[in-house]
């Protein structure tokens, strides 16, 4: 039963999207950030379910090892349920938002752009033959949304600290999708998706894989001024964390191992600093 409703938080995409809140949590902790938090965490939390879930929704089942394709392929209503009800929810708070609809719609265009490929229609499926993008898209939603966005809605000014933090997400996010990319290396070669990752071979990949580590590191760094050391140690730990995984991952394709702990790297950072704001 455990297991049961473990995978049902993972697949669903309830997991993460809660790791969407715990990191934008921490953006509006670090850059003291004043606006509507709560509609905003819920718009985010529902466009997120709504989003992965159409994503796996439309993700056919290779009859791979995949615990997650085999999960979907057998829960495929229930995710279009949940993608129907994101959707109706992320309306109804983005109606609430519609100031910053201007803004809010950078994310909503780039979701798309990563999903587009997979909807069966020639108008979509030129979109994976876009060099770099699969990879550049979901990084850029991420560190936009967690990121940029509650900047943007808060009307916060241009700053060090928060050109800092874009830059730490970024590169730290890109990080992590070097690993889910060197993973679906052969698949995507296969289905003819391009990424910059399926251009690079090995060495160059670990080359960018690495230099993406070193700047999230030196960007958390410079960050050292504006925050507290407390802080400053909570976004190291991700980046240290994936680097000692690396090898791990490159040799493993379990699904918890991507799907829990990698995209779990992304929001640990926000549940540190959580637990040494409580000392």
């Amino acid at each position: 039963m455990l297991r049961g409703l473990f995978n049902f938080l993972l697949y669903s995409s309830i997991f993460i999207s809660l790791c969407a809140l715990l990191m934008i949590w921490q953006t509006n902790e670090l850059l003291y950030l004043q606006y509507d938090k709560t509609t905003f965490y819920l718009f985010v939390f529902f466009s997120t379910i709504c989003s992965y879930n159409f994503h796996w929704y439309l993700t056919p089942n290779t009859y791979s090892g995949s615990e997650r394709l085999h999960w979907a392929d057998r829960h495929r209503n229930m995710m279009m349920v949940f993608s129907v009800i994101g959707l109706l929810a992320s309306l109804y708070f983005f109606w609430q938002l519609r100031y910053h609809w201007l803004a809010i719609s950078g994310s909503a265009v780039l979701t798309f752009l990563y999903s587009a490929p997979k909807i069966p229609h020639p108008a979509f499926r030129w979109l994976s033959k876009i060099a770099i993008g699969k990879t550049l898209f979901l990084t850029g939603v991420w560190t936009y949304v967690t990121t940029l966005l509650p900047a943007l809605v808060a009307n916060a000014p241009l700053s060090i600290p928060l050109i800092s933090l874009v830059i730490y997400r970024f590169c730290l996010i890109y990080a992590i999708c070097i690993l889910f990319d060197y993973r679906d290396l052969e698949s995507d070669k296969r289905e003819g998706i391009r990424s910059l990752i399926t251009y690079l071979d090995n060495k160059q990949l670990m080359r960018l894989y690495y230099i993406s580590l070193l700047l999230a590191a030196v960007f958390a760094g410079i960050m050292g001024p504006f925050i507290s050391f407390s802080a400053i140690i909570s976004l190291q730990i991700p980046v240290i964390a994936t680097a000692l995984i690396t090898r791990k991952a490159q040799s493993s394709s379990a699904d918890v191992l991507y799907y829990f702990v990698l995209d779990g790297f992304m929001a640990v950072s926000a549940v540190v600093y959580f637990l040494l704001l409580q000392l």
